[in-house]
């Protein structure tokens, strides 16, 4: 009996990679808004009432497809934070990762702002509670490599910082919105009073602005 349990659940572990794996391809090829339910199906081979069978519905999909982009991404973070250099240069080789990153692979930044829209209530309705502990265990890994770098600048004398992980979110959270503009590659303002005006800005102009935000709101003041 305890056999056919195991095989039954490691038959299940691998049809829900299967199906997280189908829908990160689709999420790479076409972006987040065109994966539908169907050709997530379609791709693994399967009904899509398997799909439902195995996760809750499209939004547990995008958090367990999410953690996959996240856990690749606080490798990327690590990498930053563990290049010789004070506390500043490794907070922009961390800010830095993050946004090639996010250009590399815009359908993370996708992914993210589609969950970041919904509160926690509506999330515990539409995923079950060991999606989001595993969904808030990658969000935490790559947070705690940022939190770590901007501590160890507190250290050192170097940042002056009142709320280390308040600071990492609103980074991690301002970033997200700085790489969607980057794809919208727009600049709205003002050429007179009621008058808009559009202008361009390039991925490097929002990564450069992204990484001065992080170093001038961690510095410490003289």
């Amino acid at each position: 009996m305890d056999g056919r349990r195991s095989a039954a659940a490691a038959r299940r572990r691998q049809r829900e990679r299967e199906i997280l794996d189908a829908t990160r391809r689709l999420f790479d090829e076409r972006g987040v808004r065109d994966a539908q339910i169907e050709d997530i199906a379609q791709a693994v081979g399967i009904n899509r009432a398997i799909v439902y069978r195995h996760f809750t519905g499209k939004e547990e999909l995008f958090a367990l497809t999410l953690t996959g982009y996240l856990d690749e991404l606080r490798d990327a973070l690590a990498a930053g934070a563990d290049q010789a250099g004070d506390p500043a240069t490794r907070l922009t080789a961390i800010v830095t990762a993050f946004v090639d990153y996010g250009l590399t692979y815009p359908a993370f930044v996708d992914c993210a702002q589609t969950l970041m829209r919904r509160t926690g209530p509506e999330l515990l309705d539409e995923i079950s509670e060991s999606a989001l502990f595993r969904l808030g265990r990658s969000i935490s890994a790559c947070l705690s490599v940022l939190s770590g770098v901007i501590d160890d600048g507190v250290t050192a004398g170097d940042f002056e910082v009142e709320d280390t992980n308040l600071l990492a979110n609103q980074l991690y959270a301002s970033a997200l919105g700085g790489l969607q503009l980057a794809r919208v590659g727009i600049l709205v303002g003002e050429s007179a009073p009621g008058m808009p005006t559009v202008g361009a800005v390039s991925p490097e102009q929002v990564r450069d602005f992204l990484v001065a935000t992080a170093l001038s709101v961690s510095t410490r003041r003289p």
